[in-house]
């Protein structure tokens, strides 16, 4: 859903539902004259229609996800999946597709498309988001599926029939897909194929995949296990404490113990740094303002 969508926005070959046998079929279906392709002596020209960005708004969106910062461990590093030269996104993965679909995508779009095009895409956002909550209303998936419907009809008015392929009609599934397995968090791969990222990293021997995993994984268990019983070692297996973690337990910064400087040299430093900090200058104008209105003979020294 999220390649069709994207790919269809940003005109990505490949993965754009939008082609000339795309406008070929509207003619075969008598729908949308206006969106047929125009013959212009050796070439043929599509013209835009309701869902096709310019090349300012599409410079507009992938500025706007290259900007995006994200907590630690949210998603991957946005910025490196926008590529501003070829105005497209590369690298997707399925967590970023989510990720895409449920957050950002919502944010990128605001000003770029018409707004019927806008709201069916920003609704069809917060379904997503509705349905992989940690906690879902069973009284509200009725309307969740009613919600649903009404979302997939308004994407085939406005986007050609060829985007309506199997897995976006998948999308009406997952409302019962919810009523009978749960909550989709439970059920996600992620945490899997994480783990197996991490048994991956235990082969050193890639003629004994298998027995390299299992020795090394026998061997980390029999350690941790050990080190309950040691007070003073750590235990295995836990990621490092992070940069910012670790800038905000150190003793010092910037390599100058402020502690052993006096009071006054403190205050001097302090009021230095005010004075060169651009939030603080309208409040020093302000009561440079009220000095003045106060004293008003005085000279400005």
């Amino acid at each position: 859903m999220c390649d069709s969508l994207i790919g269809t926005l940003l005109n990505i070959n490949g993965k754009m539902k939008d082609d000339l046998n795309a406008r070929l079929d509207l003619i075969e279906m008598n729908i949308r004259d206006e969106l047929a392709p125009i013959e212009m002596g050796k070439r043929t020209y599509l013209p835009p229609a309701c869902y096709t960005m310019s090349k300012d708004e599409k410079i507009s969106f992938c500025q706007c996800l290259k900007g995006v910062k994200v907590p630690q461990g949210h998603s991957s590093n946005v910025k490196s999946l926008v590529s501003m030269q070829d105005l497209k996104l590369i690298g997707l993965k399925s967590h970023d597709c989510h990720i895409l679909m449920q957050q950002l995508l919502s944010v990128a779009i605001c000003g770029i498309l018409p707004k019927n095009v806008r709201h069916t895409i920003n609704r069809l956002c917060s379904f997503f988001s509705s349905i992989y909550c940690k906690f879902v209303d069973p009284s509200k998936l009725n309307e969740l599926q009613n919600v649903i419907v009404v979302i997939l009809c308004e994407l085939e008015m406005f986007f050609p029939p060829s985007f309506l392929d199997i897995m976006v009609d998948l999308v009406v599934h997952l409302v019962r897909e919810v009523r009978l397995c749960g909550p989709v968090y439970l059920r996600w791969m992620y945490l899997v194929k994480r783990y197996e990222k991490i048994l991956k990293g235990y082969v050193k021997n890639h003629y004994r995949a298998k027995a390299s995993i299992i020795e090394r994984y026998i061997a980390e268990e029999s350690i941790e296990f050990c080190s309950k019983y040691m007070t003073k070692a750590n235990p295995i297996g836990l990621p490092a404490n992070s940069w910012h973690h670790r800038r905000s337990t150190s003793k010092c910064l910037c390599g100058v113990n402020i502690v052993s400087k006096s009071r006054s040299e403190v205050l001097q430093a302090h009021l230095y740094i005010l004075n060169n900090t651009g939030e603080v200058i309208p409040y020093i104008e302000a009561q440079k303002a009220i000095v003045k209105a106060n004293n008003p003979r005085q000279a400005e020294k």
